[in-house]
């Protein structure tokens, strides 16, 4: 099945956290579940980002386990990059590329750029019509909750320091 980027989605959020934070969250794989929209089953091989790492995981109400599947292709920490590639039901294909740059004040910048696939021929031009709202809003939904999370998560260690 060949596919081809159809989309491009590419958003970008100031995090009011420090660059090692939100990094921390994008290469542990196993807590996603708690940061986006959708469960983890399965780490390979466990632990810290490697390339090669893949994530299986499902989305869509319990009874329906749509299933998808995450590889990192790169990471650099010394640059705050990664990329993966992701399949999702029906031919999806995203790769992502992700970069943390830090900012002044222990805030930093995140970049997300989506190139999302989809197969050849009407069932794929059907996909990319059935999901196009998604395709804009998703990754700007998802950027949002790694904000979220590392902001929460910065706020926590600042909490703890301060009673310390």
């Amino acid at each position: 099945m060949t596919t081809t980027t159809n989309y491009l989605a590419c958003p970008t959020e100031i995090v009011e956290a420090p660059v090692g934070v939100v990094w921390k969250l994008l290469t542990n794989l196993s807590g996603w579940g708690s940061i986006f929209d959708f469960r983890v089953t399965s780490v390979e091989p466990p632990g810290p980002a490697v390339k090669g790492q893949r994530m299986l995981g499902e989305k869509g109400p319990r009874w329906l386990h749509l299933g998808m599947s995450f590889e990192y292709t790169l990471i650099d920490e010394t640059h705050y990059k990664l990329e993966l590639d992701a399949r999702f039901p029906f031919g999806i294909t995203v790769h992502e590329a992700m970069d943390c740059v830090p900012l002044e004040n222990g805030r930093c910048r995140v970049n997300y750029h989506c190139h999302f696939g989809f197969s050849g021929g009407w069932r794929g031009r059907l996909m990319r019509i059935l999901l196009s709202r998604g395709l804009k809003t998703s990754p700007a939904d998802s950027l949002q909750r790694l904000k979220r999370a590392a902001e929460q998560e910065h706020r926590a260690r600042k909490a703890e320091k301060s009673e310390a």
